[in-house]
């Protein structure tokens, strides 16, 4: 009896060992630097875009070390990109992220309550070649979000951070120009990077905050809030950067032909501020009010968290009350914000990819495929469509000397595909693996964590309920 106690001791041990050894295998396997890609062709998204053919290109420390060079250190894992095609990773420009979170009533010492597993929600992003979010919502959990992955815990994107400040009562609210000024300054001193304005801010402290940004080098991303409508023009004063949705255009009139679209993209253009279009926002708002089956039937779905499933069918508020009269303002929307991306293409504004994720039916890393199928179907080519997701956010952020292009030097955030996305832009969807920071993630692997990801997801569905979120 002893020994056969012994025996399983022994067995347990060795299973155990070996699990470990499995996975500091593969671990191992993940976190390794150093690789040569051969006969790849690359298509770099530099300004002049040449396609360099059957290229060999290393990576080492994180880094591009060289492209094309006749010296080559021994020892790396080699990957055969042959008729494959490289591409920077790409950059969705308008995030919601989940993040541990309270969802009931508060006292000193509870903190959060409900607790996400960020490797289960970074797989949306690293499987879809996302390298870089910016968060337009950002709250202090996500600078542990971050953390996580910038000290190698969890293995994800690069994540901006956008302080929001709105007019009103609730959350980040300013409502004089001296309230929006110290606002801002207390957002830079506990390190958020850009500033998010919003809807309710009224004239004086909107401008104060923009402002006070410039004095603080923080850029200005946002709405334009709706105190303006009827003088647009007005909201366009110096230092803000970036228009955060095509729909701040629509809100802002009720005529929705191409002169009124012109008449936008010049007041952009002459104040240089960027738009990003943000067009699967509405084009998935208009399907919800339709039918919630578009929620449903989305085959990215049962990779969501089961909380935000079930939010997304219960409380969807663009399907609550719907009605054909409300469906066809939606898509007259839908087709107002086309008409503004040809014009806004047309006065020469810079554009640049953001899917609004997290908002009911847009799902993490899916969904900027989605957005870059319909800036095509806008009127942008192909190569311009892959420029709004790589070159121009990296420049907007500040961070183009580190990412967006394929260049030596830069970060090894790039996307191997199977296929050409210069002639369909699908085939951004057809990855065959993934570099984030210098460490490869290659299909199989993404697809067996899918599969135990949607396994993990269908186990808990029953255990989240969103109209019982308070008891959480």
């Amino acid at each position: 009896m002893q020994y056969l106690v012994l025996l399983i001791l022994f067995v347990l041990i060795s299973f155990n060992s070996n699990a470990q050894s499995n996975s500091q295998i593969e671990n191992k396997r993940l976190v390794h630097n150093d690789y040569v890609i051969k006969n790849v062709n690359i298509i770099p998204m530099t300004e002049d875009n040449v396609v360099i053919k059957n290229a060999t290109i290393v990576i080492k420390d994180k880094k591009i070390l060289s492209i094309n060079s006749d010296s080559i250190p021994t020892d790396l894992k080699i990957i055969d990109g042959t008729d494959k095609w490289l591409i920077p990773g790409l950059i969705d420009m308008h995030v919601h992220n989940l993040a541990d979170v309270r969802m009931s009533s508060n006292y000193p010492t509870k903190g959060a309550t409900l607790f996400m597993d960020n490797q289960d929600f970074m797989l949306l992003y690293v499987a879809n070649g996302v390298t870089t979010a910016f968060e337009l919502s950002a709250r202090v959990e996500h600078f542990g979000q971050r953390n996580e992955i910038i000290n190698g815990k969890v293995f994800g994107p690069r994540i901006a951070l956008a302080f929001l400040v709105d007019g009103g009562s609730s959350g980040n609210s300013a409502n004089t120009p001296s309230d929006g000024r110290q606002t801002v300054r207390i957002a830079k001193q506990q390190g958020y990077e850009f500033i998010k304005v919003y809807s309710n801010l009224n004239a004086e402290t909107y401008k104060a905050i923009i402002d006070e940004a410039r004095i603080q080098n923080m850029k200005v991303i946002g709405h334009i809030p709706t105190v303006f409508k009827g003088s647009t023009k007005d909201a366009f004063v110096p230092h803000f950067g970036m228009v955060a949705h095509a729909e701040e255009f629509s809100s802002q009139t009720d005529k929705y032909t191409n002169d009124v679209a012109k008449e936008f993209a010049k007041i952009a253009k002459d104040n240089g501020t960027w738009l990003m279009p943000n067009l699967s926002n509405l084009v998935y708002i208009a399907k919800q009010a339709r039918s919630l089956d578009s929620v449903r039937n989305l085959p990215s779905f049962k990779y969501v968290h089961p909380l935000m499933q079930s939010k997304w069918i219960v409380s969807n508020q663009y399907n609550k009350g719907t009605s054909p009269k409300r469906v066809a303002y939606f898509d007259s929307l839908v087709d107002f914000h086309i008409s503004l991306v040809k014009e806004f293409k047309k006065a020469g504004v810079p554009m640049v990819a953001g899917t609004d994720s997290g908002t009911s039916g847009i799902v993490w890393g899916f969904a900027l495929h989605d957005e870059l199928k319909l800036l095509v179907d806008a009127g942008l080519t192909n190569s311009e469509a892959l420029i709004s997701a790589t070159r121009l956010p990296a420049k907007w952020l500040e961070i183009d000397d580190k990412i967006g292009t394929v260049e030596i030097g830069k970060f090894a955030d790039l996307v191997l595909l199977d296929k050409n996305p210069l002639k369909n832009i699908n085939n951004t969807r057809k990855i065959a693996g993934v570099f984030l920071n210098g460490k490869w993630i290659e299909k199989e692997k993404i697809n067996q964590m899918f599969s135990e990801l949607a396994k993990k997801n269908d186990l808990n569905k029953n255990n989240y309920d969103w109209n019982k979120r308070g008891e959480y």
